[in-house]
């Protein structure tokens, strides 16, 4: 998979740049074009000679490539890569990738980038340990940065591997699981529904959830970067979306959730309901602010349009149906109940009662039930927990 892709190979100054001559050797026998950007302090570990060598260009290092005027474009480079991979990754570049810090080509290379990024990072123990590390580390991840750590094992609590940079033969598996997976849902038409719903009172206030919205766009992404082409219908949330392939719709309320998901699931090949969608909604709708006449207000409430059952109905042989269940109490039980009445494929089960799972986390801990089996999950970053819902969503497809 990786034949013919274009590579920014980035390499900083760590001890463990010597393996990118091995991993730049074998990218090359896999059929990649590859283009080497290293800093000044990368080049005290390997000679661009050597580099150039393995990839018949030459080493980018510098902003001006001579006295001429002549400089190399990192925005070009930008628009010319597949992806980007930084291996090693010293603690130094890390900290100026999550912060902004462009101080030299390779930075400003990663900040043009229009490619997924790939960071293998290389350190002692104590520096990748650190809290400083670990939160930079968090920040790229939380930009969409795939982070590299070597596996290790049944070790892995007492971080007996950690900063260490991976193997370059398992750094090239990674990049060709990435590109088969950017063929999984190629010509798929994903709808998927996010974040609350607000129920106007008055032009004031609202009913609403403490719904964020982060699950249904780390879906949205995983999504697009598989080959879907993503609708994503979303409440009021403070999230933007960062995949060309993701068309989002902004609604307000279950009304307008319901038609805009109704309209695009006629023509989608699956549908994943992962938005907070209110049950309710007032009779009616004040013109002007409610003032505080008395000692109490009474509210009277209709349901609104169930939006899973309507497209559980709608849904075609060839279409498929996720959905999303919170629950307090029985929470297997009602999930597999939901699951039979909404005509579901499967349905994803959120309990209050995890720590870490639930509304306004970044970390979700969820059970998986279809009509075969349930399947818990660990605790895990909500991009992964995206990432074990497609493939189980992927599957359905094979």
């Amino acid at each position: 998979m990786i034949k013919g892709k274009k590579i920014v190979l980035g390499i900083t100054g760590s001890i463990a740049a010597y393996k990118a001559a091995v991993l730049t050797r074998g990218l090359i026998k896999k059929g990649a074009e590859v283009q080497i950007v290293i800093t000044p302090a990368g080049k005290e570990f390997i000679t661009p000679v050597t580099l150039s060598a393995l990839t018949s260009k030459p080493v980018i290092s510098e902003f001006f490539a001579q006295r001429d005027g002549t400089w190399h474009s990192h925005v070009d480079l930008g628009l010319w890569a597949d992806v980007m991979l930084i291996a090693p990754a010293t603690a130094s570049t890390i900290g100026k990738m999550a912060h902004g810090i462009a101080d030299n080509m390779l930075i400003t290379t990663y900040l043009s980038m229009k490619a997924p990024v790939f960071i293998a990072p290389a350190m002692d123990l104590d520096m990748f340990a650190h809290p400083a590390t670990q939160h930079n580390l968090d920040i790229l991840r939380s930009y969409g940065n795939h982070i590299i750590e070597p596996a290790s094992g049944e070790l892995a609590s007492h971080l007996v591997g950690k900063g260490r940079m991976e193997e370059p033969e398992r750094i090239i598996e990674e990049l060709e699981a990435f590109f088969e997976r950017q063929q999984q849902l190629n010509g798929k038409k994903i709808l998927i529904t996010a974040g609350p719903t607000y129920e106007k009172i008055d032009p004031v206030r609202f009913i609403g959830n403490y719904s964020s919205g982060k699950m249904g766009y780390a879906l949205a992404e995983v999504c697009a970067e598989r080959g879907a082409e993503v609708t994503l219908v979303s409440g009021p949330v403070n999230l933007k979306v960062t995949h060309p392939n993701i068309h989002r719709i902004d609604v307000e309320s279950a009304e307008q959730m319901y038609e805009a998901a109704v309209s695009a699931y006629a023509d989608a090949d699956a549908g994943i309901l992962c938005a907070a969608v209110a049950d309710f909604t007032p009779e009616t709708v004040a013109g002007q602010k409610i003032k505080r006449e008395k000692d109490d207000l009474v509210l009277r409430l209709k349901p609104t349009h169930d939006i899973a059952a309507a497209l559980g109905k709608q849904k075609q042989a060839h279409q498929k149906l996720v959905g999303f269940a919170l629950e307090t109490t029985d929470e297997v039980a009602h999930a597999q109940d939901k699951l039979n009445r909404k005509n579901f494929d499967f349905i994803v089960l959120n309990s209050l009662n995890d720590k870490g799972a639930g509304f306004r986390c970044d970390t979700n801990k969820i059970t998986i039930i279809d009509r075969q089996a349930t399947t818990p999950y660990p605790l895990k970053e909500k991009k992964e927990v995206a990432c074990d819902i497609i493939d189980r969503l992927t599957a359905l497809f094979s």
